[in-house]
């Protein structure tokens, strides 16, 4: 099990869902990607893609000034 970072930081959705989107192949089954992002939107995007694509939402950690890190698990 491998756990890998993605900074999306800065970027707007859904530009960081389409990152997480184009890592997704090289994920293997129980490896981490951990997601960084300040999008207004970004939550609730990840949470929505984790559902419609079967992947877990582990945890979403408030880092203060609108940054938050998401664990999702593939």
């Amino acid at each position: 099990m491998a756990v890998e970072v993605l900074d999306t930081l800065g970027q707007k959705c859904p530009q960081p869902i389409l990152k997480i989107a184009v890592k997704a192949p090289d994920m293997k089954h129980g490896d981490i990607l951990e997601v960084l992002g300040d999008c207004p939107t970004f939550e609730k995007d990840v949470r929505t893609w984790c559902e419609r694509l079967g992947k877990v939402f582990l945890s979403i950690k408030d880092e203060g000034g609108n940054k938050k890190r998401i664990q999702i698990q593939f």
